[in-house]
């Protein structure tokens, strides 16, 4: 029998369901046309890939060993069938982004536009998620680039630096300093009208905060700097999307933690300075290294690299 790719995707299907009846319903074809193809797969092979005795269906040793060539075969299909289909002239092309949530409050949005004016022809796919599915998203070939932050890193991705991310605490643009220093507990003796300064992290104990949820990167890494300065402020609201986190805290008198450019680009939001600030952090474009870099890729890279620093972004390579 000649092999084909469909039997390398059955094996792989049976293998992740655990299960001949649920990969067959994922796979749209019927249980009994799922089995006969697999066993012919292993008559070909010449070994057992499947352990039916079980309740779940599992991988023998020789299908574990199988199943991880074949998945590297397939990906390698894919990015030879990308690179037939690819044009270096840029008329038409398609590219596989994912980014970690914050990205799509402030830089999303002017990337997505540069890269329709100047190359229409190139349809984009954005996805958010954290890192860790990034980075094994890339290794996996689900995705072209990422866009997160610098490691560690998984084995077999290569970060690119773009630009340094600053933070700050945030409050609505309603709220006046004397209101910031009250709410913090530290308004005593300030006059009317005066530059408050910095405020003091060990101040933030007192103030209710609304923050990202904890499958944020942001939120880990606000964590450790409160950690880290023995703070535990109240924290009232937890959010799992930037715009919820700016609308709660334009409405209230709630405090947060943002990137320096989305309180830039929010007309509702003010700054609002601690003492020390928040560390900032490296924001990279992530690839699976030697993995295939299509013209829309190598566009995609060029137009992030001159937005950044027509931005003014700390840091922009």
């Amino acid at each position: 029998m000649a092999l084909e790719l469909r039997h390398l995707r059955y094996l792989i299907a049976v293998a992740e369901h655990g299960s001949f009846t649920r990969a067959a319903e994922a796979l749209r074809i019927s249980q009994p046309t799922l089995s006969q193809q697999v066993k012919q797969l292993e008559r070909t092979v010449g070994a057992q890939l499947l352990d039916r005795t079980g309740r779940a269906v599992r991988l023998t040793d020789a299908g574990t060993t199988y199943v991880h060539h074949a998945r590297g075969a397939l990906r390698d299909l894919a990015a030879a069938q990308r690179a037939v289909q690819d044009l270096a002239d840029l008329t038409r092309g398609h590219l596989r982004l994912a980014l970690t949530p914050t990205f799509t409050a402030y830089l999303v949005g002017p990337l997505v536009a540069g890269l329709h004016e100047a190359h229409p022809g190139i349809t984009l796919e954005v996805l958010e998620m954290p890192q860790g599915d990034i980075e094994a998203g890339l290794l996996a070939d689900d995705h072209d680039l990422g866009l997160a932050f610098r490691g560690p890193h998984l084995p077999g991705i290569t970060a690119t630096p773009l630009f340094t991310e600053t933070l700050g605490l945030v409050v609505a643009a309603t709220t006046t300093d004397d209101e910031t220093e009250a709410g913090a507990g530290a308004g005593a003796g300030a006059g009317a009208g005066a530059d408050p300064g910095p405020l003091p992290v060990r101040d933030l104990v007192a103030r209710r905060l609304a923050l990202l949820s904890g499958d944020f990167a942001t939120r880990g890494h606000v964590d450790a700097y409160l950690a880290a300065h023995g703070v535990r402020p109240h924290i009232a609201v937890e959010a799992n999307s930037v715009q919820a986190l700016t609308e709660i805290v334009r409405r209230t008198s709630l405090a947060t933690v943002l990137p320096d450019a989305v309180t830039h680009d929010h007309p509702h939001l003010r700054p609002v300075a601690l003492e020390p600030a928040l560390p900032s952090r490296t924001v990279t474009l992530l690839r699976r290294e030697s993995a295939y870099e299509s013209a829309a890729s190598r566009a995609f890279t060029a137009l992030a690299t001159r937005l950044v620093r027509a931005r003014g972004y700390p840091g922009a390579q």
